[in-house]
């Protein structure tokens, strides 16, 4: 059988958890433990650079998939990260997984550290990538940031991911464009954007996170891979190095000149890193 390796063509497939249909994609070989990509704000499976999906395809089984409400998931997307991160144990658990890897990035980022803590026997190691622990600073700001260059993006005809996620050098310009370019590769059975209520709802659950209480994260005994640009706007880098500092066993990649998508602008560099990481 000819194993998929190119998420432009990978299928989209549905499954049901609790008369809830959850969308999503699977590649690369079916053996040895999958990495659960978590998405971030306002995602869908489309969102997922090519690049960084394909280049750990290439060795590992990928799985990307639309949580409750977002997409082509059905259900009402929840207001508070630790919702999320049960319906993305549910989610893995209806796959017929019980010990995975996971990719969290900016708020799926979020949703892996509960993930983590609270069922650690289903998480053998974890990437967690352009985030922050609860309570970390400027996450509660992210609603402004984000608002503020949507209307932006929106007055120069530009997509706003290439002010959210990357810096504004000549750069980190350029790699912007070719990031939102890589999004448009696939043209078939593309997925339905993010509706405006889900949006929000999301908005509210990374306002909570930002203003709660700071986590323990000494009970994540999992080893960890921290990458980040070292200019991120939207989630403050300092709170990767927290991260960093806080997590047992972790270790820290920061990217030149990069922001919120620093594994995007560097995706070359963040593939070979993840591979070896979970590889090792």
């Amino acid at each position: 059988m000819t194993v998929i390796t190119a998420y432009q063509n990978t299928p989209t497939q549905t499954v049901d958890i609790g008369g809830t249909t959850f969308a999503y994609r699977q590649l690369g070989p079916d053996t040895g433990t999958p990495v659960i990509f978590l998405n971030h704000l306002s995602a869908v499976l489309d969102n997922w650079d090519p690049r960084v999906v394909d280049g750990i395809a290439a060795r590992h089984r990928v799985i990307t998939f639309d949580n409750r409400g977002v997409g082509a998931s059905q259900g009402m997307t929840p207001r508070s990260v630790a919702a999320m991160a049960r319906d993305a144990v549910a989610f893995i658990r209806a796959l017929g997984h019980d010990r995975v890897d996971l990719l969290g990035f900016s708020l799926g980022g979020f949703a892996a550290q509960v993930i983590a803590a609270e069922e650690p026997r289903l998480v053998r190691r974890m990437i967690l990538a352009g985030t922050g622990p609860a309570g970390g600073e400027g996450i509660d700001r992210v609603t402004s940031v984000t608002l503020l260059d949507i209307l932006k993006a929106t007055l120069t005809f530009k997509d706003p991911k290439e002010y959210l996620f990357f810096t504004r050098t000549a750069n980190g310009r350029a790699t912007a464009r070719q990031f939102v370019n890589r999004l448009k590769e696939r043209t078939n059975d593309r997925d339905k954007s993010i509706s405006v209520t889900a949006f929000r709802n999301q908005l509210k659950a990374i306002h909570e996170w930002g203003v709660q209480r700071p986590s323990d994260l000494s009970v994540i005994r999992q080893p960890v891979l921290v990458a980040n640009g070292d200019h991120d706007r939207m989630v403050p880098s300092g709170n990767s190095a927290d991260l960093a500092r806080r997590l047992p066993d972790a270790r820290l990649t920061l990217y030149p000149d990069a922001g919120h998508g620093g594994i995007f602008q560097f995706h070359h560099e963040f593939v070979a890193e993840a591979l070896e990481f979970l590889e090792s």
